[in-house]
């Protein structure tokens, strides 16, 4: 059976056993090498710590009194200088206290001695995985962040990502406003993610769906039960984001006694429970959002203006997508690439007669409009091109606006829908026909050699264009 799991096991994982007691430390070292870890020794805190600066350590076997240091001081020092590795402390009965110590200080498992090493290398195991497991979230979490990002070019949209940048560093309040789809919620995770609480939690509460008695005690909590239900204390999102961002969905949907107790959040860090006495305290950031004008709101009496002011710190238009048709191109193009990962597909670009159906659309529902279309577009697809057949029905039927000086109209050319498609796209990434060949999933060769055909008389957009 030990055979068989030596096979298994990750072998480059290096374990520092920490031990004054050499016999102890020997028969600990040899269990570890037959489960086909390397193992290396000290006799001394000093020498583990110089080892940890010197040498990438996965795992440290420390003892609870490591020749007059605590496992908990030896972990912090580990700590600052950057390690990461898992610690299982070491400890006879009597220091079981220090071992708890040490797990508050960070420790995965303690073990108490005398005990049978094979049991030991079967903790340390337990505690290495825990590690790998840890190392695996916090770089989905990376991943994660590393995508979330305000798509698009336009001037709008370079105001957005300017904003968010320069507020999220700060303890600031911020209030989003702008329509249903416009990504209000995504800038608000946005904001937590490039802000120092960026590792404390991140909570969503929707202001409208639910009664003000439920909405109240999923904000503040309970010590005791809402209606008829049997007693008990219930924490609310605020005690569980404490540290991190809070954010509300339609904040203007509040009622007048929950704006009084948003209103002393934010300026004390105070609430109570809902049927409590106990002030709480509690340091949360948070960022609201409305479709609704909110000074508006303060003028007719729905709102509080000392509550507006407090949430107006920093504020935010999202604008809608039909005033950032720009970025259709560089949007279409992320979700084309999301959704077809998710389904599996590899979709190479969008054709120019589906991107002119896009362009024509006024797109009521915004950036989550897009999204859906393009969702249901990727689903469509049978091949690596995104065709304007496999887009929802009211795109297929979409017509440009009035006025708008387009050529797709009923019996248009296919050379004039290409052209119409080349020149939109060519003036959303500010001329660039490298980048334009790449969303329309040509070469570059074939865009310029369009634009030397076109006249200057075209009835489409007019682009300044680059090779860069």
């Amino acid at each position: 059976m030990r055979e068989l799991q030596s096979s298994t096991l990750v072998t480059t994982e290096r374990v520092l056993i920490l031990d004054a007691d050499t016999a102890q430390r020997g028969e600990l070292a040899a269990s570890l090498r037959q489960d086909g870890l390397e193992v290396v020794e000290a006799a001394t805190a000093e020498n583990a710590i110089e080892i940890l600066r010197a040498t990438p350590v996965q795992g440290v076997l420390c003892g609870a009194r490591a020749a007059g240091w605590s496992c908990a001081a030896v972990i912090s020092l580990a700590r600052a200088g950057g390690s990461d590795a898992a610690f299982v402390v070491t400890c006879r009965r009597e220091e079981v206290g220090g071992a708890i110590e040490a797990l508050r200080s960070g420790a995965d498992a303690y073990i108490v001695l005398p005990d049978d090493p094979v049991r030991a290398a079967v903790v340390v195991q337990g505690a290495l995985e825990k590690r790998r497991m840890r190392r695996e979230a916090r770089d989905l979490r990376d991943q994660a962040r590393a995508r979330l990002r305000y798509v698009g070019s336009t001037p709008d949209a370079s105001v957005v990502a300017e904003i968010v940048r320069r507020a999220a560093p700060t303890k600031a309040t911020v209030l989003l406003q702008g329509e249903a789809g416009t990504g209000r919620s995504f800038v608000a995770e946005m904001i937590h993610e490039a802000s120092p609480r960026r590792d404390r939690p991140f909570a969503r509460a929707g202001c409208v769906g639910l009664s003000e008695s439920l909405l109240e005690v999923r904000l503040f909590g309970s010590d005791g039960g809402p209606m008829g239900e049997s007693p008990r204390r219930r924490e609310g999102l605020l005690e569980r984001v404490d540290g991190g961002t809070l954010y509300l969905h339609e904040v203007s949907s509040l009622s007048p006694s929950l704006q009084v107790k948003l209103l002393r959040l934010l300026q004390h860090g105070e609430f109570e429970r809902v049927g409590g006495s106990r002030t709480l305290r509690a340091d949360v950031r948070v960022v609201a959002s409305t479709r609704l004008d909110l000074a508006e709101e303060v003028r007719s009496g729905r709102f509080r203006d000392d509550l507006y002011y407090r949430l107006n710190v920093v504020s935010l238009t999202l604008p809608p997508l039909r005033a950032r048709k720009g970025d259709i191109p560089a949007l279409a193009a992320h979700f084309l690439s999301v959704h077809g990962r998710a389904l599996g597909k590899t979709l190479r670009a969008i054709s120019p007669g589906a991107l002119s159906a896009l362009f024509a659309y006024d797109w009521p529902g915004n950036v989550r409009e897009l999204s859906s279309a393009i969702a249901q577009a990727a689903e469509a697809c049978r091949g690596d091109l995104m065709g304007i057949d496999d887009l929802p029905t009211v795109l297929r039927g979409a017509r440009p606006d009035e006025g708008s000086g387009s050529a797709l109209i009923p019996g248009a050319s296919l050379f004039e829908i290409e052209r119409e498609a080349i020149l939109r796209t060519l003036d959303a990434v500010g001329g660039s026909t490298a980048r334009a060949a790449e969303m329309l999933g040509v070469s570059v060769r074939k865009i310029q050699y369009r634009l030397k055909e076109y006249r200057t008389g075209h009835h489409g957009p007019r682009a300044r264009v680059s090779e860069a």
